[in-house]
């Protein structure tokens, strides 16, 4: 069934944050602190391995690379457009709503939780191809095993920053589930290459949130989402 793979996901990355908030109070603070670092490694690492899949090429001996003005092009425009449309304070402002709405007093880790969790498990690469083999080839199977792993990454997360995370639910059923149907819609406008390319800039993303994890940088993620957009429009132009 078309969507199948989205609702799994769905599901899991709502059971993982529920399960993981139910956990918080059996772990002390200095615990969350170190699983938060350990979180923010792998989330970095996942991305760094994201970009270099589709940036080396291995040709006989030789080592070489693709994509880097494609993807500074894309970061650079992509991140103009963000600012001028402020999505940070956009998802900021969901996240408080849904704070206000859901969240105990006194948790002041709510709105980051979901912020930080949705971006986290919308805008990988396996969360974008996924979606489109779903939509495209009817085949969910990707994001069947990118629900095992979300649920693995929500649920530790969630023993840090909350219920917020089980409420990143939300942005990924709109997300993958839009993608899927988009896939359907327009399958014969998509290349290969146009996939490569969101799936490059998608990875670079996630490498800037686990920065943001690690080190409390304060690199506005969200407002860098439309260079995903333009990543699709460069390669339809100038690969």
């Amino acid at each position: 069934m078309i969507g199948s793979g989205t609702l799994v996901n769905t599901l899991a990355v709502a059971g993982g944050g529920i399960l993981g908030y139910l956990g918080q109070r059996l772990i002390s603070n200095r615990i969350q602190a170190e699983v938060l670092k350990a979180m923010g490694l792998a989330v970095f690492f996942i991305g760094v391995a994201g970009c270099l899949s589709q940036m080396l090429i291995i040709k006989g001996n030789r080592l070489s690379t693709q994509g880097e003005i494609m993807l500074a092009v894309s970061l650079g425009l992509g991140t103009v457009i963000g600012e001028l449309l402020n999505l940070d304070a956009g998802f900021n402002w969901i996240g408080r709503i849904l704070e206000k709405r859901f969240a105990k007093p006194g948790d002041s880790n709510f709105a980051t939780g979901f912020i930080v969790t949705s971006l986290t498990v919308c805008i990988g690469a396996m969360a974008i191809v996924g979606a489109l083999q779903d939509g495209l080839n009817h085949d969910p199977s990707l994001l069947y095993t990118k629900s095992l792993i979300d649920f693995i990454i929500v649920l530790l997360m969630a023993t840090v920053y909350g219920l917020g995370c089980s409420f990143a639910a939300l942005p990924i059923l709109i997300f993958e589930g839009g993608i899927t149907l988009l896939a359907v819609l327009i399958q014969g406008f998509i290349n290969e290459s146009a996939t490569q390319a969101i799936s490059l800039v998608g990875s670079t993303l996630i490498t800037v949130i686990g920065i943001n994890m690690l080190w409390e940088e304060k690199i506005k993620v969200a407002n860098m989402l439309p260079a995903l957009v333009v990543a699709a429009i460069y390669v339809q132009f100038f690969n």
